[in-house]
């Protein structure tokens, strides 16, 4: 085999992927620094193969035309990355990690595409954006969230309780979904539970996010006045 490399496209291959590799290692340093999961290795890595195949794909096509185009290559490295990213995504109860870390490996395969096709410059500024976000918009986050939640941005979970005796169950809980179904808030869930000896309290969650505080009030006259009923309330509790 004739090893005799073309040396100005040699050359340019060589500078794509030492800027892929650059821009990489400095996106994946500050994410070793704050000890995230995909760190300076995955990053750089992620970083190069993009340009490895963007660079594959326009070598091959100016030497023989034809498909897949450059731009098709790159739209199969966004799929394969986003595959990577998603491993990277852990979600324990309510509490979902590892976001922040797959859009950074996006963002290195962006920066890695953009060497790949020669956009030196363009790589560099994708390089520099990122950074910028996993850098610069960090206080801004930390600040935010150390703020209390005003209410009107807020979603809520609304819930109507009715304590009532155990013999009269049956005829509360049908009154309290007809009454909600009129006033136009139907119910999610509905928990009936032991109180005390012999009373149930039962609790209604709607699916309403926002309510209007003098119709919920109403339903709750209604039912109080209902036989066996021993009191009534609705109250809210916050959405993370």
């Amino acid at each position: 085999m004739d090893f005799n490399p073309h040396l100005p496209a040699f050359n340019s291959t060589l500078i794509s992927l030492g800027t892929a590799f650059v821009l990489g290692a400095a996106i994946g340093l500050e994410r070793q620094l704050r000890q995230r999961t995909a760190g300076l290795r995955t990053n750089t890595l992620v970083a190069v193969g993009a340009a490895v195949f963007v660079d594959l794909a326009v070598r091959f096509h100016d030497l023989y035309g034809g498909p897949p185009s450059p731009l098709h290559v790159v739209a199969y490295v966004i799929s394969g990355v986003g595959f990577l990213g998603a491993g990277a995504i852990m979600k324990d109860g309510a509490q979902v990690s590892g976001l922040n870390t797959a859009a950074t490996l996006w963002g290195s395969a962006a920066v890695g595409a953009c060497a790949g096709v020669k956009l030196l410059p363009e790589a560099l500024l994708a390089a520099l954006f990122v950074l910028a976000a996993n850098t610069l918009l960090r206080p801004v986050v930390n600040r935010i969230q150390r703020q209390p939640v005003e209410a009107s941005f807020s979603e809520a979970t609304y819930a109507v309780t009715v304590v009532c005796q155990r013999e009269h169950q049956a005829d509360v809980l049908d009154r309290l979904l007809v009454l909600l179904e009129q006033a136009h808030y139907p119910v999610r869930a509905v928990d009936p539970r032991p109180f005390g000896d012999r009373d149930v309290e039962i609790e209604a969650v709607l699916y309403a996010t926002a309510v209007d505080a003098a119709e919920l009030d109403a339903v709750l006259a209604t039912l109080t006045a209902l036989p066996g009923v021993l009191q009534a309330f609705w109250n809210a509790t916050l959405e993370d």
